[in-house]
């Protein structure tokens, strides 16, 4: 998957934190525009809270089968992205994880889960690698 895919993701958020920063630093100089007092040089803005927000988890990334057939980016908004050989989003959806167990629903209605072992996925049947790890680079000199 290119990432010029994703880059558009990322920018937005990016540019939303930014906004979120840039308002705040500007109410912290002096009088507010609506006749409040001034912010604290102290206080820490809290941005707001979305629908679209996810919590993090230390799984968001790419993961692939030991011959890179199959690649699954799993972005941080809770949704994936999975390309199959050259079909790219051959598979597209939400999942949530909860501690290292992650539940799918594609956008057809199809369900399915898996388990992360460190830097291994089991899921469907298949073995997943977070691209680039220790484990990936093994399972690709056993493969």
């Amino acid at each position: 998957m290119a990432n010029s895919r994703f880059g558009g993701l990322f920018s937005a958020t990016c540019g939303v934190l930014l906004l979120v920063g840039c308002s705040a630093e500007a109410g912290s100089g002096g009088a507010a525009s609506d006749g409040a007092a001034p912010h604290s040089a102290t206080a820490t803005p809290t941005p707001p809270v979305t629908a679209g927000d996810v919590s993090p988890h230390p799984y968001v990334g790419m993961w692939v089968t030991a011959d890179g057939h199959i690649r699954q980016m799993l972005l941080p908004n809770g949704r994936y992205d999975e390309a199959r050989g050259e079909r790219e989003s051959a598979y597209t959806g939400s999942y949530q994880v909860v501690g290292t167990r992650i539940e799918y629903v594609d956008d057809t209605g199809f369900s399915a889960d898996g388990t992360f072992d460190g830097d291994v996925l089991h899921h469907a049947g298949y073995v997943f690698y977070r691209e680039g790890s220790d484990a990936h680079r093994q399972a690709r000199t056993d493969g």
